[in-house]
C-alpha cells in the first residue's frame, strides 16, 4: 500500500469533496479520483459512496479512516521527534580520541566550549586503537588514520609536531644536550612495538638504526612520565611536552616528525545539532591553536 494513497484518502475523507481535496493536495481531481479507485481495488472494498453532495465514507472507509489517522499521527510524531533531535542543542556527545590529545590539548580548552554550549554533555573516551564509529563506540572519533570506510564523514582536523625530548636536569639530559652521546647510544623510551595499532606511532622507522629502548609502554602518558623522571629520551607531541619546563627538545636538526589527526563521524550523527556543534568547535579550536600544535611552522 502506498502512503501517498493514504494521504489522498485522508484528505477526501476530511473534505468529502473531490475537487476541494485535490486543491489542498496540489493535484488535479482526476488524479485524486484515480488514486482512490486504485486504493479501493487494492483493498477489494468500496471506501466512499459517491453522490452529488460529495464523497461519504462507507463502513469500511470509516474503519480505514480510524487506522489511517493513527498512522498519520505516528508519522507526524516520528517526524517531530527526529526534527527535535536534529536541532536540539542539548544532550550527550561521545568523543573517542587519544589520551594525550584529550588531556593536554582538548580538556584545557573545553571551558570555552561549555560557555558556548552549556547544555551539551561530553564523554571523552580514551582509546589505544582505532575507534569503531560504525559499531557506535563514539559519535565522533579523532583518528591518526584516515578511514577507508567511504560511508563515514571524514575531514582533516590538524597536523601536529613531535620532537625528541629529555629531562634537561637529568644525567641523560646533560649527555644528550652536550651531544656527548650519539642518538643510538642514549637510553630510549618508546612504545611496545607488538601493541602498536597504527604505523603512525612507529617513530623508530624515521629515526636512526640500532635504537634499543630501556622502557616501553603502550601509553604515551607513561612514556612522558618516564622521560620526565630521567629514565631516557623519547618522542613526544609538542602539545604535551612544551607544557613541562623540565623537558627540552634535542637533536632538532636530525629529528623532524609530524602527524595528522582526522575527524570521523557517521552521516546520521552529523545531522544532530549537538554533534555538529562539537565538530565545528574542534575544527575552529585547532585552527586557532595551530601554532601550539605545530610550533615550527
Amino acid at each position: 500500500m502506498n502512503w501517498e494513497d493514504i494521504k489522498i484518502f485522508l484528505e477526501v475523507a476530511r473534505t468529502e469533496k473531490l475537487a476541494q481535496a485535490a486543491k489542498r493536495l496540489g493535484k488535479d481531481a482526476s488524479t485524486v479520483s484515480r488514486r482512490i479507485h486504485k486504493l479501493e481495488e487494492q483493498l477489494s472494498t468500496k471506501l466512499f459512496e459517491r453522490s452529488i453532495d460529495g464523497h461519504e465514507l462507507t463502513s469500511d472507509g470509516a474503519e480505514l479512516l480510524e487506522r489511517a489517522r493513527r498512522m498519520e499521527q505516528q508519522a507526524l510524531s516520528a517526524f517531530n521527534q527526529i526534527a527535535l533531535e536534529n536541532t536540539d542543542q542539548t544532550g550527550l556527545v561521545r568523543l573517542g580520541l587519544t589520551e594525550a590529545f584529550a588531556s593536554y590539548f582538548l580538556t584545557p580548552n573545553l571551558p570555552l566550549f561549555y560557555q558556548q554550549h552549556p547544555n551539551i554533555e561530553l564523554d571523552l573516551l580514551h582509546f589505544t586503537r582505532d575507534v569503531k564509529i560504525s559499531r557506535n563506540e563514539a559519535d565522533i572519533a579523532i583518528s591518526l588514520e584516515k578511514p577507508k570506510n567511504t560511508s563515514m564523514i571524514v575531514t582533516k582536523l590538524c597536523d601536529y609536531q613531535l620532537k625528541l625530548y629529555v629531562n634537561k636536569h637529568s644525567a641523560v639530559g646533560q649527555r644528550a644536550i652536550q651531544q656527548v652521546s650519539s642518538i643510538n647510544q642514549l637510553p630510549w623510551v618508546s612504545y611496545v612495538d607488538s601493541m602498536l595499532y597504527t604505523e603512525q606511532l612507529a617513530y623508530f622507522n624515521e629515526l636512526t638504526d640500532n635504537i634499543v629502548p630501556v622502557f616501553r609502554s603502550n601509553s604515551v602518558i607513561s612514556q612522558y612520565q618516564a622521560i620526565k623522571n630521567g629514565i631516557g629520551v623519547g618522542v613526544l607531541p609538542c602539545f604535551l611536552a612544551e607544557q613541562d619546563e623540565a623537558l627540552t627538545p634535542i637533536f632538532n636538526d636530525q629529528i623532524k616528525i609530524a602527524r595528522t589527526f582526522y575527524l570521523v563521524t557517521h552521516p546520521e550523527c552529523k545531522r544532530l545539532a549537538r554533534v555538529a556543534h562539537v565538530w565545528e568547535f574542534l575544527k575552529q579550536l585547532c585552527i586557532d591553536k595551530q601554532a601550539f600544535l605545530m610550533p615550527e611552522h
